[in-house]
Parts: C-alpha cells; sequence; structure tokens
C-alpha cells in the first residue's frame, strides 16, 4: 500500500529551542528563531567579506555545508516494525518502545499516560493554594495574579530544589478559585437536580454524580461542602462517584477526606479505572463532571486527498535510534473512520473540514508548479468522540458539565485544531513546533471546538436516550462568564476596584451542558 512520508523530527534538537518563561498555563511562547534561517543567510549572503571576516565567514559556510551533507538519520530502515497501541504499550513496556508503528492517537495517549514513563504520571504537578483567597483583599485583578504568581514561582524552586527531574506546575480555575468556582458547578446540579425531579413522588431520584479525571480532590470536596450545607435533605441521600485514571492523584483524593478540620464524606466512591475502561451501565439518572480533562485527549492527524477528498489517517514510526516518521495511509481505523462518518453526516449547518480547501481552489490548485497531493494536517478529536460513545452507552440518562478550552496561543503550525506541545527546563518553558517529542517530557494539549463537540455528542448521547416523560434532552455550548453570571456567587470574588476573577479569568473557556 502506498503511503507519503511527511516529516522526521530529532530529538536531540528539542531541548535547546527556546528558554522564554511562560506565566502561566495555558500561555504559551515561541522560539523567535526560524529553523530554516542558515540556509536563507547562505543564498544571501554573496557580497565579499573584509579581510577581517573572511574566515570566521568561511568556517560558517563549511560547517553548514558539511551539516546540510550529514545523512538525515542514522535508523536503519530495514529493521521490521510491529504495530502497537499505547493500551499494549502500557502492559508491555516500561520504557519508550523502538521499532514500532502506532497512530497518532496512540503516540500521543502512550506519552501522556503511560503508568511508567507518562507525562502525568511522573512529571504533572497542579497548583493548589491551601487555602482559598480573600478577594476583597486585593487591590485589583493585577494584584491578585501577583500574588498568585509569587507563590507560583516559590512551589516551582521548591520542586526544582528537591527533584531531580523537573516537574511541570499548572493550575485550573478550580484551585485558583476555589471554593467558589466548586460551589457554581454544585449549584448548576443541584438547580438542575430540583427541576428534573419536580412532581416526582418521594422527591424523585437521590442526586447522583460522578467526576472524571478530579485532579487533586478539590472540586469534589467543594461541590460536597457547599451542597451539604445548603441543601442537606439532597446531600442525605445522594452519591458521589471520581473516576480517576492516575493511582497517585486517586489516594491524594481519598485524602482529601483526612485534612484536618474537614469533615468527611461518607457519600463518596474514589474509582481507579480509566473512563475508557467503564463497562458498567448506569441506570439511574446522574451528572457527568469533567473540568479541564479533554484538553488532554488523545487525537488523530488525517489528511485529505487533494483530488478525491479521500481521508487518509497518520502513523508514528519510531526507529531503533529513537527517531519519528510520520506517515499516512488510507483511512482504516474504525474510530476515525466511525468520527468522519458521523461528522460528515451533520447538516444545518453541513461540516466542512478547514483542511480541506473547496473544490474549485483544488482544481485550479492542481494546475500550477508543486502542487501538493494531500491537504495540511487536521487533528481529530477521536478520544473525546469516543467519551461520548461510552456516555451514550453506559450513561444513557446522564446530565453532562464539560468545560475546558476553546482556544489556545501558539498551537503548533500549519494543522487544523493543533495543540499546544510544552515543558519546564531549567525553570523555563520549552515550547515545541512538532507532536514528535520524547514520550512523559512534553504537556500535549488541545483546544476544542465546542460547538462540533456539541452536535457531536447530541448524535452519539441523544438520539437513543432512555429518558422518562418530561425529562429535557437539549444541550448547550456557553463561555465561562455565561456559566459564572447564572452559577456564582460573583459577591465573593469581587476585588476592591470591583474587577472579578470569576467573570474576568479563563476567557478562553466554554462550557457544555446537557
Amino acid at each position: 500500500m502506498a503511503r507519503a512520508v511527511v516529516e522526521r523530527t530529532e530529538l536531540r534538537s528539542l531541548a535547546t529551542r527556546s528558554t522564554k518563561k511562560l506565566p502561566q498555563r495555558p500561555t504559551t511562547q515561541r522560539p523567535a528563531a526560524n529553523s530554516t534561517q542558515s540556509r536563507t543567510e547562505i543564498k544571501d549572503e554573496k557580497a565579499p567579506a573584509s579581510s577581517e571576516q573572511q574566515p570566521a565567514f568561511k568556517g560558517y559556510i563549511e560547517s553548514v555545508r558539511e551539516i546540510l551533507h550529514m545523512p538525515a538519520t542514522t535508523a536503519d530502515p530495514n529493521i521490521p516494525t510491529r504495530r502497537v497501541t499505547a493500551e499494549y504499550c502500557a502492559e508491555r513496556f516500561t520504557t519508550p518502545p523502538k521499532n514500532v508503528t502506532m497512530l497518532t492517537r496512540d503516540f500521543i495517549g502512550d506519552s501522556l499516560y503511560h503508568p511508567s514513563y507518562g507525562y502525568f504520571s511522573k512529571q504533572a504537578l497542579i497548583f493548589s493554594p491551601k487555602t482559598g483567597y480573600d478577594f476583597a483583599g486585593f487591590r485589583d485583578s493585577a494584584d491578585f495574579l501577583k500574588t498568585i504568581g509569587r507563590q507560583y514561582e516559590e512551589i516551582e524552586r521548591e520542586l526544582d530544589d528537591i527533584r531531580s527531574i523537573p516537574r511541570q506546575l499548572w493550575h485550573t480555575p478550580t484551585e485558583i478559585l476555589k471554593p467558589w468556582y466548586g460551589y457554581s458547578v454544585a449549584q448548576h446540579i443541584v438547580r438542575q437536580h430540583k427541576a428534573d425531579q419536580s412532581g416526582r413522588p418521594g422527591g424523585g431520584s437521590p442526586l447522583t454524580v460522578y467526576e472524571m479525571g478530579g485532579g487533586n480532590g478539590t472540586l469534589m470536596m467543594n461541590i460536597l461542602d457547599h451542597i451539604r450545607e445548603c441543601e442537606p435533605e439532597i446531600y442525605s441521600r445522594m452519591e458521589y462517584n471520581l473516576v480517576e485514571i492516575s493511582p497517585k492523584l486517586a489516594k491524594q483524593q481519598v485524602s482529601q477526606q483526612s485534612r484536618k478540620h474537614v469533615v468527611p464524606h461518607a457519600n463518596v466512591n474514589i474509582i481507579n479505572k480509566s473512563i475508557f475502561d467503564w463497562n458498567t451501565t448506569e441506570d439511574r439518572p446522574c451528572f457527568f463532571v469533567a473540568m479541564e480533562v479533554i484538553d488532554n485527549f488523545a487525537h488523530d492527524v488525517v489528511r485529505f486527498d487533494y483530488e478525491t477528498g479521500e481521508p487518509y489517517q497518520a502513523f508514528v514510526r519510531v526507529y531503533d535510534d529513537g527517531e519519528f516518521e510520520e506517515y499516512y495511509e488510507p483511512v482504516s481505523d474504525p474510530l476515525i473512520r466511525s468520527y468522519l462518518g458521523v461528522r460528515d453526516s451533520l447538516v444545518s449547518p453541513r461540516h466542512r473540514s478547514a483542511a480541506l480547501p473547496p473544490a474549485l481552489y483544488r482544481r485550479i490548485r492542481s494546475q500550477l508548479p508543486l502542487a501538493p497531493n494531500l491537504s495540511k494536517p487536521e487533528f481529530i478529536p477521536t478520544k473525546a468522540f469516543e467519551f461520548c460513545k461510552i456516555l451514550g452507552r453506559y450513561f444513557p440518562r446522564h446530565r453532562l458539565v464539560l468545560s475546558d478550552f476553546y482556544k489556545l496561543p501558539d498551537t503548533l503550525p500549519g494543522a487544523v485544531g493543533a495543540p499546544v506541545v510544552q515543558t519546564r527546563f531549567n525553570g523555563s518553558m520549552v515550547p515545541c513546533e512538532t507532536y514528535l517529542v520524547q514520550p512523559g517530557w512534553f504537556d500535549i494539549f488541545f483546544p476544542t471546538d465546542f460547538e462540533l463537540l456539541c452536535r457531536i455528542y447530541d448524535v452519539e448521547c441523544r438520539r437513543s436516550l432512555h429518558t422518562q416523560p418530561g425529562e429535557h434532552t437539549g444541550s448547550r455550548v456557553c463561555t465561562q462568564r455565561e456559566f459564572a453570571l447564572e452559577n456564582a456567587v460573583l459577591a465573593q470574588t469581587r476585588t476592591r476596584s470591583g474587577e472579578n476573577p470569576m467573570l474576568d479569568f479563563y476567557e478562553n473557556n466554554k462550557f457544555l451542558l446537557s
């Protein structure tokens, strides 16, 4: 089968590309230098140099020529490879495998979630202040940010001092705006639960909540604390289930119950497993909460044939020397095919990939010299799509409360739906321009097209929903600000100047509510 090789990258140079400091996640910065500048300078440098400059310039030319004539790789392409998945790697390997090929989503999933060398198993830490902030004590939002920045730097210095491996510290609205952010989520859940159960015998069904990827357990505690304080009758019958893939975080979530001055919640279940391994049907009405989780769901990469529009799926080949190669074959993966099929079935309006130009443009472009045979790459959210399928199959009567980034600065160039790829090195952030990076050392996170996700979610979760009479099935997207205006106690997060971080921060977040 024919395949198109499009990219090869060498790992050893990645850590030297940039040392610019990132103030906070998800803001990223790109290296100022362009990796192709050296070749351009060779072509332009035709004027005679001075006698003082000639030797140095001559040495520069000879060095560059030597580099340009070096072999592209030391890898042996004749060594056979085997096709693997992220699940296979988690079961069989304790170090990143070589001489293998895998779909892009498996490569990214392995890089992020492998239990031995994955990014989240060894590097990522969540910034969590010991107590919530007194927002009325801050002059304005800038004063608040200055305090966060100072605490952030102190924790980063401590991590660098005590750990041989530099860890990346990042924060979420749940932690920065606690407990009020969690209270706003609780308020939304309670209000919706009351509306759903209104007029039902015996007060209706008990409140059941599932949360996925609970981090430090802060959101769980804030939701339960608020409902226990404000809705004791609902609290007395409710159940809270936290689904956590990380054994380390699961233990931390359990330990939240044993903190000093904390009254434990007896209605909590910590379930240490991946949501993608879920196989139990929950027939009760329930709420499913996923906050700042799906940005790290692995994506696949597709490109489209310029003449026919046929999609091609990306594979990553890992060579024996640790280098990577990306190549394409016609789509054969069932999950990719299913996602593209559902997306193509959407009408009013019909969805068209931003990676594939209109047919007239493609016909004209094909007549020009050096016309491409494939479109630019598009990252497609196949794991988020699989998540929707799991919700529809195993949680048929759920309501979804999901929030994440809908836009990010400095994503990988030249692709649609591309992620940000970055890590921390010597106290600074190192952004990259490829996802083909050493597994476990880089955070890879994606923006979400919420409007498209909402339509796909409705197809997968609402067309065969087992609802009871009167249960509402509509889904909607709103901004972080709109959600806060509906549910938050804004007086508690207002600074003395009147600025309100609950409304003004995380403007690149949206909610999907069903």
